[in-house]
């Protein structure tokens, strides 16, 4: 049994009276036998999940790129059934079974299948949605859980849930949510351009000799200057960044992200540094433009047909001769633009001109080479985790007031955006990081935080802020007053 990929291309030559009614990409489990009915006509348990799957666009998962996990999740359970004899509509009591020695297998068993609890959960969740559908439509009589009352607190909400207890315990939200302190941030990105962590050039034996240090460097500065989460700048075209102020500024400049990229498909507006910025367009301005130019990159076949642009500007561009708009294409497509002079749309770009998307690998090799190099504290470095040190950072300065700080000198020479300035100096810190990170509530926003270390950052803002105003003793009176405390002790 293995997971396909639906395309519709060439179907006018299937016999059919008109486009089949399945999205593209949609993703599909396929027995080996090929075969979706047994020989009275009677649909298989495979063509009911693959029903199941088609219906995920309109069951809370909109996300193409989460269908094929949908479907592998359930196809390792219709592999583990048919292993066993058992039936995926079979009795409460085969599947109970079933259950329990899928879950010793997938965490005792053959090591390269094992789970941690984070993705078991997963399994069980996508598995649960599954089954809830099956007895829905009637065909299934019994499901291989069991459930039982649970309650939700939040704020000052109260809610009853039902709680699967198939599922495992983890570890609390705060302990797994990590973000890089602003050494190892400045480190990191350092490492991402093959610099040494102080900045300095990487020489002498063992010297790092990577190849995209310009691309790497300027995308890693990006993100930790904007907080986009790993779709969002993968995905983002090269003409969609912000264009660079004629003048460096402390004001941060606006960074839309169009909707069709973004979680949940919301646009929204982040911003960036002006030193990030100026990153961005130095990679766009030579190492990009070498590899694009000229280039007869083209997407592979199992992509689509090639988006051919022409006649471009910054909103939008003729696509196979149709006016498009950027904001409308969703990555699938975004992929497959290639642009006038030759090579992909996208703003990260391979040495062929071709669209580079392998962040998570480019991230974790940067980590690891820091780790072994420099530092053994240096952490694992997920894409997501930028996204967290993005957060801190505007926190701790809109806390500290840097912001409308930086808009009133702005605001009083001669360039700041005056919407982004009156918003940076009337709005709560809560309410600016909420639009920032794309949260439905602030209340979302207010539980992210206490995941990470808030604490922190009020405790060091009240602390230097009473040292600087006199309302703390500084350190010398601290070390002073310990001192002698510690004569004292001498003299008993």
């Amino acid at each position: 049994m293995d997971v396909a990929f639906f395309s519709a291309e060439g179907w006018e030559s299937w016999g059919l009276s008109a486009k089949p009614l399945i999205p593209e990409g949609m993703a599909m489990l396929v027995g080996d036998d090929l075969r979706f009915e047994s020989g009275d006509g009677r649909r298989l348990p495979l063509s009911l999940v693959n029903e199941w799957l088609r219906l995920l666009p309109v069951s809370g998962c909109p996300a193409p790129s989460s269908w094929g996990t949908y479907a592998r999740i359930l196809r390792d359970w219709a592999v583990a059934a048919d292993e066993h004899g058992v039936g995926i509509f079979d009795t409460r009591d085969r599947l109970k079974a079933l259950l329990s020695h899928y879950a010793v297998e997938r965490s005792c068993g053959d090591p390269k299948r094992h789970l941690r609890a984070k993705t078991w959960n997963q399994h069980m969740s996508v598995l649960g949605l599954f089954y809830r559908w099956a007895v829905a439509e009637g065909h299934a009589a019994a499901v291989p859980f069991t459930y039982r009352q649970g309650v939700a607190l939040y704020a000052e909400s109260v809610r009853q849930i039902l709680v699967n207890e198939a599922t495992r315990r983890t570890p609390k939200a705060h302990v797994t949510i990590k973000y890089l302190a602003e050494d190892f941030a400045t480190m990191f990105v350092n490492g991402l351009a093959g610099l040494r962590p102080d900045g300095t050039e990487d020489e002498g034996q063992g010297r790092f000799r990577g190849r995209h240090l310009a691309r790497n460097g300027a995308v890693g500065e990006l993100v930790l200057s904007s907080g986009p989460r790993l779709q969002e700048f993968t995905y983002l075209l090269a003409c969609e960044v912000p264009a660079l102020p004629p003048a460096p500024t402390l004001m941060p400049i606006a960074f839309p992200l169009p909707e069709n990229i973004t979680k949940g498909s919301k646009f929204r507006v982040t911003f960036a540094s002006y030193s990030a910025l100026a990153r961005t367009h130095a990679y766009l301005g030579l190492e990009r433009m070498l590899a694009c130019e000229g280039s007869a990159w083209l997407p592979p076949k199992r992509w689509g047909e090639p988006l051919l642009v022409t006649e471009m500007d910054a909103r939008g561009g003729r696509v196979n001769g149709d006016r498009v708009l950027w904001e409308t294409l969703r990555p699938a497509q975004r992929r497959r633009l290639v642009a006038p002079d030759g090579g992909s749309m996208l703003l990260a770009v391979r040495s062929d001109g071709g669209p580079f998307t392998a962040w998570a690998s480019v991230f974790e090799r940067t980590s690891k080479r820091i780790a072994e190099r420099f530092d053994p504290r240096f952490p694992h470095v997920h894409p997501h985790r930028l996204r967290h040190t993005f957060a801190m950072a505007v926190m701790e300065r809109l806390v500290a007031g840097f912001y409308e700080q930086a808009a009133r000198l702005a605001a009083a020479g001669s360039g700041a955006d005056a919407a982004l300035a009156h918003y940076l100096t009337t709005s709560e810190p809560l309410l600016v990081l909420r639009d920032l990170l794309g949260h439905s509530s602030v209340l979302t926003t207010e539980k992210y935080l206490r995941r990470l270390d808030m604490l922190r950052v009020f405790r060091e803002h009240y602390e230097d802020t009473g040292r600087r105003w006199g309302f703390l003793e500084d350190e010398a009176a601290e070390r002073e007053a310990d001192g002698e405390f510690a004569d004292e002790m001498v003299m008993l």
